[in-house]
């Protein structure tokens, strides 16, 4: 999205030209949602959380975590999905309610972990007179633990007695139960107008809620998220919407380089707003689908500003790549980098570990590449190579400060001070351009500190 009328001399940060976001969003039309205090974790802070489509079920798509030890909520929602839409293979289909349970993740908990999740999903679909398979799960906490199954049973009948809602403010309460280490709620939310049947327009609303601020580095997901839109899409087209977003955001952030065994997106859609039908392919599709990466990418924002520890949001932008492929695996490349995470949290611009990284940079996997649309031959030819980059071509910015451009010499002058004071800011922005073609990606991490060492040294207990 970004053109080459956008791109500048002086690396300033881009705009991806995405719709604006409200971080004081409300459900959209056709879904409630609300979050309570079931008893889960033992910190009494909110632990359950439910988003029900209100109206018959809705429209399903998901991407999940590629983990060997992918969660009991993960194989259970792949199952319900395939039951659904068996033409998904458990990638999309059909849902009344997706249910989280926060505090215990129930990952690597064996044949056991797995009936407790059943016996949960069982017990939402008798509460709202629905079949288990059209409901989703999401768990999120300590691996190797047990889910409290009566606990989370009695939660569920005290959180549909006190009634879901639909305003902001149920938003919020969904977000925050859904949260664990995360000190703050993560929200967003966007409308866009489409095409009624009748030609004329009709606003949409997206809106989601993120969880995850450790153990993050996503291979074809996220860590937890739920996005709702009232829009009209069938779950194939959905899931193909949802894995092009997800290539662009929420693959491209990484806290401390460690994928879960939990991590799960699922994208809802209603129907209810009175839009023409989504074809894929269609002007349509596409504006929804930059509404759904609008809020994609601002949760992934959110989940990098609040990583376990963090004192700053680092955002890498990468322009002049040979391809938009070769651009996102080097700002991933950056942002990943313990070195320089290191000296973002010193304050230090030092150039030369973005530099190395960007040189140690590789393609993604195969998956991945097919999902940001090329062919199974050429996403397995690519997975894992090099992307182009010649030195001699490599411009970096720091804090929009020029430190080295390899069309002049190589290392820039600079004032080290005044960056430094740059740096020391909410959110620090890296800017390559690698003087090779129009390719350009971006990804989002965040400083290492020792309050991350610290909080990690001491989980379990």
């Amino acid at each position: 999205m970004v053109t080459e009328e956008r791109r500048d001399t002086a690396l300033e940060p881009l705009d991806p030209g995405l719709p604006p976001i409200d971080r004081h969003a409300r459900v959209p039309d056709g879904f409630a949602a609300g979050g309570i205090t079931a008893g889960i974790k033992a910190s009494g802070r909110p632990d359950l959380m439910i988003v029900m489509a209100m109206d018959g079920p809705a429209a399903a798509a998901a991407v999940f975590t590629q983990n060997a030890f992918a969660a009991a909520p993960v194989r259970l929602s792949q199952s319900h999905l395939a039951a659904t839409e068996p033409a998904g293979r458990g990638r999309y289909g059909w849902a009344d309610a997706v249910i989280s349970t926060s505090g215990c993740a129930n990952a690597a908990t064996g044949a056991g972990g797995a009936a407790d999740q059943a016996a949960i999903a069982d017990a939402l679909a008798e509460a709202l007179r629905t079949i288990p398979e059209r409901t989703l799960a999401l768990s999120t906490g300590l691996i190797g633990t047990r889910l409290p199954v009566a606990v989370v049973v009695a939660g569920i009948g005290a959180l549909l007695e006190a009634g879901l809602g639909t305003d902001a403010d149920a938003l919020e309460s969904a977000a925050d139960a859904l949260r664990t280490t995360d000190s703050r709620t993560k929200i967003a939310g966007t409308t866009i107008d489409l095409p009624a049947h009748d030609g004329s327009s009709v606003t949409v609303h997206v809106s989601g809620i993120a969880k995850g601020v450790g153990m993050i580095h996503p291979r074809m997901a996220t860590m937890l998220s739920v996005v709702m839109t009232d829009a009209a899409v069938k779950p194939a087209v959905l899931h193909g919407l949802l894995r092009a977003a997800t290539v662009r955001t929420w693959d491209q952030l990484t806290v401390d380089g460690d994928t879960s065994t939990n991590d799960t997106v699922f994208l809802l859609a209603s129907a209810t707003a009175k839009a023409a039908p989504v074809v894929a392919g269609s002007d349509a599709a596409q504006r929804l689908g930059h509404a759904i990466e609008a809020v994609a990418r601002d949760l992934a924002r959110q989940q990098a500003a609040d990583g376990e520890g963090a004192t700053t949001l680092l955002t890498c932008q990468v322009t002049g790549a040979a391809d938009d492929v070769d651009a996102r695996a080097v700002a991933r490349a950056v942002v990943s980098s313990s070195l320089f995470k290191a000296a973002v949290h010193g304050r230090d611009p030092n150039w030369g570990r973005i530099a190395g990284a960007a040189g140690n940079a590789r393609i993604p996997e195969a998956a991945i590449l097919e999902a940001a649309g090329l062919t199974p031959d050429e996403a397995r030819r690519r997975a894992g190579t090099t992307p182009a980059i010649d030195p001699d071509q490599l411009r970096i910015a720091i804090a929009g400060t020029l430190v080295f451009d390899g069309m002049a010499g190589g290392p820039q002058a600079f004032d080290k001070a005044a960056v430094r004071d740059r740096m020391d800011a909410p959110e620090t922005i890296v800017r390559l351009d690698l003087g090779l073609g129009e390719g350009w990606g971006e990804a989002f991490g965040c400083d290492l500190t020792e309050a991350y060492v610290i909080e990690n040294s001491e989980y379990s207990t």
